[in-house]
């Protein structure tokens, strides 16, 4: 009863080898592929993009002109739009005040958390301190001054992957020099 290896058939050498390899590259490319496709799928539906910002409105409110200096308090409305399906979380973020190239107003916008395809509106106001013109404006003329808003952030991408984003929002105001009514603005 006792089998000798010669019972089962004459054994093989060699011959299998390239079918091994052949299956084994089959397999490897079919893994490329398959991960390609996943990196093409996370680009597509999960590609971090930068948040929108939309100006509404600003206002001049306590504008006071005497002696060709101007001092008032600024506010500007804002809304900030997350585009991405993660939580935009924003630091460091900036309101800043420019008349004839020189800063005269800033505000750090405290930093917060924009969930995944929301919009937050934020209001921003603060005192500007008095300043000299660069011309004096005849009577019942305007001055010109440029509302700068940057926000940057971090988007954190399945958890795993943090991409840094930032949006800025740069808004030309016309502003009337007698009562610091708001004639118009262009973002």
């Amino acid at each position: 009863m006792d089998k000798s290896p010669d019972a089962w058939g004459p054994r093989r050498s060699g011959g299998g080898g390239k079918a091994n390899l052949a299956s084994c590259l089959v397999a490897t490319v079919f893994l490329i592929l398959v991960a390609g496709a996943v990196v093409v799928v996370f680009l597509v539906f999960f590609r971090p993009r930068d948040p929108k910002i939309q100006v509404d409105g600003v206002q001049f409110p306590g504008f006071s002109a005497a002696n060709g200096t101007v001092s008032f308090t600024f506010a500007q409305y804002a809304a900030v739009r997350n585009p991405n399906r993660a939580a935009f979380s924003h630091y460091d973020s900036t309101l800043q005040l420019v008349y004839a190239g020189n800063q005269v107003g800033f505000m750090f916008i405290p930093a917060g958390q924009i969930d995944g395809g929301r919009t937050q509106y934020m209001a921003a106001s603060f005192t500007v301190d008095s300043f000299p013109l660069a011309a004096a404006p005849p009577p019942g003329g305007s001055m010109e001054v440029e509302s700068r808003m940057r926000v940057k952030g971090r988007v954190r991408v399945l958890r795993f992957f943090t991409h840094n984003v930032e949006a800025t929002a740069g808004c030309r105001v016309v502003v009337s020099a007698a009562n610091g009514a708001v004639l118009g603005f262009r973002c």
